[in-house]
């Protein structure tokens, strides 16, 4: 007698049928995944697949905005809250870079193909995660070149030269192969490009602390 499959209870099989298309629709992209396709990987009737999601688009949708909840990629407000709490900036820095660099390929891969199929979710996704992403980040440098901290320029492209350091990175050495000849640790990785930052960005009194609180930190620990 055959091994009969456990029934799943409906928020159980929706997940399941998530976690299945979402390692499809990164390998294969949107147009070149079917329904039937995830279905049989699944294990379940097509009609399971349209019951959960209406439509091709909203089982999409869905996968998407699970990478970014189960990811390392935050959400606005999440950065929003960290960004209150921190007072040290280059730490602050540091870790969101670590963040981008050892973040799971899957949200990248998606998008991606998103953007190559010129994909109708793709400004969806951009204006609901991207976009608000770095205009909290922004805002939060605004405050500080206001307060003498960092030299005043336009908070966006600043922020966005940032990430974009990470982000590339990240792109060459998992999207791109680049860690199979050149493998360097990620938190010695973030703090070089937040040094790099900081030190095109910080006025001459904001660096001239920075240093000497680095100096008494360095002593503390002799």
């Amino acid at each position: 007698m055959a091994n009969r499959q456990p029934r799943l209870s409906g928020a159980d099989r929706r997940q399941q049928i998530v976690h299945v298309a979402s390692e499809i629709f990164a390998r294969q992209g949107f147009k070149g995944t079917t329904t039937r396709e995830i279905a049989q990987k699944a294990k379940v009737n097509e009609a399971i697949i349209f019951r959960h999601f209406p439509t091709k688009e909203d089982l999409y949708w869905a996968v998407i905005e699970e990478q970014c909840q189960v990811g390392h990629s935050r959400t606005s407000g999440e950065l929003q809250s960290r960004l209150d709490e921190s007072d040290d900036l280059h730490e602050l820095l540091s870790t969101m870079a670590v963040e981008i660099v050892q973040r799971d390929t899957k949200l990248t891969r998606l998008l991606f193909f998103c953007a190559l199929e010129n994909h109708k979710l793709l400004g969806r996704f951009f204006r609901m995660y991207i976009t608000t992403y770095h205009q909290v980040f922004a805002q939060h440098l605004r405050k500080r070149m206001e307060k003498g901290e960092l030299r005043k320029m336009d908070p966006v492209v600043a922020g966005r030269a940032f990430l974009g350091m990470a982000a590339n990175y990240f792109l060459v050495q998992e999207i791109l192969g680049g860690k199979r000849f050149s493998k360097a640790n990620p938190k010695q990785v973030a703090d070089i490009f937040t040094d790099i930052w900081l030190n095109g960005v910080l006025t001459k009194r904001s660096e001239r602390s920075r240093k000497m609180q680095a100096t008494n930190g360095k002593k503390s620990s002799e």
